[in-house]
């Protein structure tokens, strides 16, 4: 027997849409407006706009224009020349990236075992439990689109090497990291660091 098949109400079908000239950045980046944008930069893209969250605990923050979509977190980014996120951990989950514009290098594991840029239109799916990290490697700012999928309780399931939390601490001080550890989850060091 075939499932009921229905059309949404507008309103219903309203809440599913995301209209690109609306979205806004990430609520997080209004909770660490006082530290300082080099300290950002090193844990987040600069400009990180979501389209899609869940509704759970998420560094992304906790407003989009549309929630639910059977555990997939995917948001828009913004990089600067030169700039990117440190390397990190999904933990549980996986994180695709598709480069809308511009030249992306990413750095795969801890230390850094492969590095590989994508340029527009290129995707990377990165499965759970490895190490990466990316920067803007063009001279103009560079657009990423970045989906992430996996278990919905999980989305705080990111973690960052001990070496990051330590240069956090001798370039921004205690208080900037402690702002960073209430949202992530930095790993013990390892036998080698």
């Amino acid at each position: 027997m075939t499932a009921a098949i229905r059309t949404p109400s507008r309103a219903e079908l309203d809440k599913r849409i995301a209209r690109f000239e609306q979205l806004q950045p990430m609520s997080t980046s209004k909770d660490l407006d006082w530290v300082p944008q080099p300290a950002k930069d090193i844990v987040f893209a600069r400009k990180i706009m979501p389209v899609i969250l869940e509704e759970t605990k998420s560094p992304f923050g906790s407003s989009a224009p549309i929630f639910g979509a059977a555990g997939t977190t995917m948001f828009v980014s913004r990089l600067p020349a030169g700039t990117g996120p440190c390397l990190h951990s999904h933990n549980d989950t996986y994180e695709t990236f598709f480069v809308l514009e511009g030249s992306i290098e990413y750095l795969i594991g801890d230390p850094v075992a492969h590095r590989v840029t994508l340029n527009k239109w290129d995707c990377l799916s990165c499965p759970p439990r490895i190490y990466r990290g990316f920067r803007n490697v063009g001279s103009a700012d560079a657009v990423l689109l970045t989906v992430i999928t996996g278990v919905v309780e999980a989305r705080d399931d990111v973690s960052i090497p001990n070496s990051i939390g330590v240069q956090i601490q001798r370039a921004h001080g205690d208080k900037v990291l402690d702002a960073f550890k209430a949202l992530l989850r930095f790993d013990p060091p390892t036998k080698d660091a």
